[in-house]
């Protein structure tokens, strides 16, 4: 081989590895902003157990924010989210770590990627609307969540395949149970509503991010028919856990 010929072959190797690096940094970026959006929602609802969302003003292009503070959920699909905390009050528990919410938003949405912003809507009922959001807290257990809104359309549903190629985390598959020689009855015929997919698209998504999330909950699936006719690394099966 020749000194041209190793040379290309060194820095070939030496460009995967970098690459390699680049998407495991990655990865462990997105890990990283639902951790923090976790560490501060906690401590939301320790304070104020009610909490729903947090709403602020961002400023895309320093990528830094005003609290403006904490609301609760809607009455109805057409109604407000009501107020809970708004930072001008400094006798409310939460005053004490309005520093920290402020930071730790911003933390979580820093990187353009961040899954963090597929839980932010602009906050349509505020007078300054046009750069007011409401960012909704995560659920302390996501699987429960996925659980429980599956369980609204299919009662049956005993576990469901994702697709962590297709926008992050989509349902593709639900398991209604089985039949007596163990074969599993399942359906693509999904009952719930396009904004009910969106949740559990998103929260499936978070489920695939968090390395120690996926490890619990994602099963992967070998030798799996894909009934839409492709093929990906990425189908899993999620074991849905009891639900009241």
């Amino acid at each position: 081989m020749t000194h041209v010929a190793a040379n290309h072959d060194h820095l070939a190797i030496l460009a995967q590895q970098r690459d390699e690096l680049d998407a495991e940094r990655g990865r462990i970026e997105k890990a990283h902003c639902l951790a923090v959006l976790d560490h501060i929602s906690a401590k939301i609802r320790a304070l104020c157990p009610d909490a729903v969302h947090i709403t602020f003003a961002y400023y895309g292009k320093t990528r830094t924010l005003d609290l403006d503070g904490v609301l609760g959920a809607q009455s109805s699909p057409l109604g407000v989210c009501p107020w809970l905390w708004e930072v001008s009050d400094k006798k409310h528990p939460l005053a004490e770590i309005t520093e920290a919410i402020a930071l730790d938003v911003q933390s979580a949405l820093a990187p353009y990627n961040s899954p963090a912003w597929a839980t932010v809507r602009r906050n349509s009922a505020s007078p300054e609307r046009g750069n007011s959001w409401l960012l909704e807290l995560p659920p302390p257990d996501r699987a429960a969540r996925i659980a429980q809104l599956v369980r609204e359309h299919h009662p049956e549903a005993t576990a469901i395949i994702v697709d962590g190629r297709s926008a992050g985390g989509r349902v593709i598959e639900i398991v209604e149970g089985a039949a007596e020689d163990g074969t599993k009855h399942l359906t693509t015929r999904r009952h719930w509503t396009r904004e009910c997919d969106e949740i559990l698209t998103r929260l499936v998504a978070q489920l695939f991010a968090i390395p120690t999330l996926a490890g619990r909950h994602l099963t992967p699936l070998h030798d799996y028919r894909h009934p839409y006719g492709t093929s990906s690394d990425l189908v899993r099966l999620i074991t849905l856990p009891p639900t009241a």
